[in-house]
């Protein structure tokens, strides 16, 4: 059995997940995004990951960036060593896609401010 706090909503609700041979049984939920966020994480747990990046010529040294959406927990650390080679040119928009398919998973990294040219 594992304990885990959702963080689907502000309840934070404690819940208890464990496999029973065919299914996941999941108590303390208060929803049922709850149940698929506690099962979803015992069997690929994901995350978006925000870090920055160098900009040259921007208004600031560093660019925020994030995963447009999440990537599998295990990659997290290969994909910070990744993210951290990149170095953009301003202007950048908002939006903008700074690293295509991140490690082969599908997943771009994208800009998460606008950055103007000095």
């Amino acid at each position: 059995m594992k304990e885990m706090v959702c963080i689907v909503c502000p309840k934070g609700c404690h819940m208890k997940v464990e496999r029973n041979q065919e299914e996941w049984i999941v108590t303390g939920n208060s929803c049922n995004r709850g149940k698929l966020y506690a099962i979803e994480e015992q069997r690929n747990p994901s995350r978006v990951v925000p870090t920055t990046v160098a900009v040259s010529h921007g208004m600031h040294p560093r660019l925020p960036v994030k995963t447009a959406r999440p990537i599998p927990k295990q990659l997290i650390r290969r994909a910070m060593e990744e993210i951290s080679k990149v170095e953009v040119d301003a202007p950048i928009e908002q939006g903008q896609v700074i690293i295509e398919n991140l490690l082969g998973t599908g997943v771009d990294v994208v800009a998460s401010r606008r950055m103007n040219r000095v």
